[in-house]
């Protein structure tokens, strides 16, 4: 009558959940991950798709946030090289902004708050020397470089789930839950799935929820052992313009009222802008890219570009959500920290659920080790931390090489064009054999899509990794959609990948 039974029920599919359930799963828990969407659908997906160590949370004095940030990014580098490697960045200098002292100040700080293996130091450039000068307006002269790291949100949420899974942990997308009550030994939830109705059990509750965090909690509070999440919501919109010549080093522009934005190259052919800082009451499901954002993000990128961008520039917008900690000495949404908490109500089986509010992407390993840490007491004889050494998968690539294992399967598979196996290698590294399979010629990969996307791999992402439509493959598992908004024929190519989907075969 209860359904299967648990260790550990985690509530979001986002990267935080996909986090926890991969840690908890290596250390021998039995695990079941909900979610009410597809992996990464919500704010994972909606991302500034950096590992950074966050250059201005040193302004707020947040100086433990950065360096644990900054660890991570070489421990990133080192788990998964195709889906992260690093990225210089460009900060001009501007009349009437930060003074260069306090840039000088703030990047050596940036250099030395961790140990660096293959991240390179921050130095002075002269912008009319330097190539990323040519972007830029001719009067800005001089600038400062730094490096931090590019990643796949998405992916790294979902080749998290797939870590999870090698360890044992069930996966279940489309997935809602729609009560939870505890017990003597056990919660039970109640799950709704596609207007089916289902329970499981599980001994601790992770509400990883995200910005539904409170709704997620709000589940429980009939139970006095569960107590509300309060939180803040900040909307953070992006948009996208095809690649500006030349531009293929990330931006750090200052703007006029202290923030910051970014302007980073986007897959191989477009270029991202954001981010905003906007606080909401309303649905995070309902959070769009508004055009007073999209006015503000090109304004703050028009102060500094050689040739102004146009709202008609535009191919792509998204926001996300983030969830963070509540402050109600805090009216400025940007300076809110961005350092996660962890809530834990309830002592025991059956009544201890731990609630997730804030975090960022570049953290998440180190989240779900707080996460574990803080519910070793309930699970006696838990392993050890483990996955700051074991690579994602995929990311088992000799020596971090990316471009010298690129080289090799080029030379392996020559019948694949140059662009298609690059998206097949950054999505899958040393997974990208088991996609193309027993194909021996281009025909054998099945109708081609823009994105380097093939039939083929259509049918690994829903044989692998819970794609279930169009939109989770075009937009999540891969970006081919937006390569096929800027070929426009997005709706034609959506229509061909549903075709390919098993709940579409006759």
């Amino acid at each position: 009558m209860g359904g299967p039974r648990y260790d550990l029920l985690v509530i979001g599919g986002g990267i935080n959940g996909a986090g926890v359930a991969a840690d908890a799963a290596g250390r021998g828990l039995s695990v079941c991950l909900v979610e009410q969407g597809d992996l990464a659908s919500g704010t994972s997906q909606a991302s500034s798709k950096l590992i950074h160590g966050g250059l201005r949370y040193l302004e707020h004095f947040e100086f433990r946030l950065v360096r644990e940030a900054l660890l991570e990014r070489e421990v990133m580098l080192d788990r998964a090289p195709h889906i992260v490697w690093p990225l210089r960045f460009v900060l001009p200098e501007a009349d009437g902004l930060r003074s260069r002292l306090r840039v000088q100040a703030g990047l050596f700080l940036y250099d030395h708050l961790a140990r660096r293996r293959r991240i390179p130091a921050s130095r002075a450039i002269d912008l009319t020397a330097d190539p990323a000068g040519g972007v830029l307006r001719s009067d800005l002269r001089r600038g400062f470089s730094y490096w931090d790291c590019w990643v796949d949100d998405a992916r790294l949420v979902v080749l998290n789930a797939r870590l999870a899974a090698m360890h044992g942990a069930q996966i279940r997308t489309r997935t809602r839950v729609t009560a939870l009550a505890r017990g003597d030994e056990a919660w039970t939830a109640t799950l709704d799935v596609g207007g089916r109705r289902e329970t499981c059990q599980a001994r601790v509750v992770v509400n990883a929820a995200g910005p539904w965090a409170d709704r997620a909690a709000a589940l429980a509070r009939d139970n006095a052992a569960a107590g509300a999440v309060h939180l803040r919501l900040v909307k953070g919109s992006h948009i996208v313009v095809p690649r500006i010549a030349g531009a293929e080093d990330g931006f750090l522009f200052q703007n006029i009222d202290g923030r910051v934005v970014f302007v980073l190259p986007f897959e191989t052919a477009f270029t991202l802008i954001g981010t905003t800082d906007v606080a909401i009451s309303g649905s995070p499901a309902e959070a769009t890219c508004s055009a007073e954002e999209e006015d503000y993000l090109l304004a703050a990128a028009n102060r500094f570009l050689a040739r102004p961008l146009e709202r008609g520039d535009i191919i792509w917008r998204f926001a996300g959500v983030r969830p963070l900690q509540a402050d109600e000495d805090q009216s400025n949404p940007s300076a809110l920290s961005r350092d996660y908490a962890l809530e834990l109500s309830g002592t025991g089986a059956g009544t201890a659920m731990l609630s997730i509010i804030g975090g960022k992407v570049t953290t998440y390993r180190r989240l779900a080790e707080a996460v574990m840490d803080r519910l070793a007491p309930l699970f006696p004889g838990l392993r050890p931390a483990w996955t700051a050494s074991r690579h994602l998968p995929g990311g088992d690539i000799p020596n971090g090489d990316f471009g010298l294992y690129v080289e090799g399967l080029s030379r392996l598979y020559a019948w694949i064009p140059e662009v298609m196996m690059l998206a097949l290698a950054r999505r899958h590294g040393t997974a990208t054999r088991e996609v193309i399979g027993d194909a021996r010629r281009l025909d054998d990969m099945g109708s081609l899509f823009p994105g380097g996307l093939s039939a083929r791999e259509v049918g690994y992402l829903v044989a692998n990794e819970w794609a279930m439509t169009a939109d989770d493959i075009l937009w999540r598992r891969t970006k081919a959609g937006l390569h096929a908004t800027l070929a426009g024929c997005e709706e034609a190519v959506k229509g061909a990948v549903c075709a390919l989907l098993p709940s579409n075969r006759p």
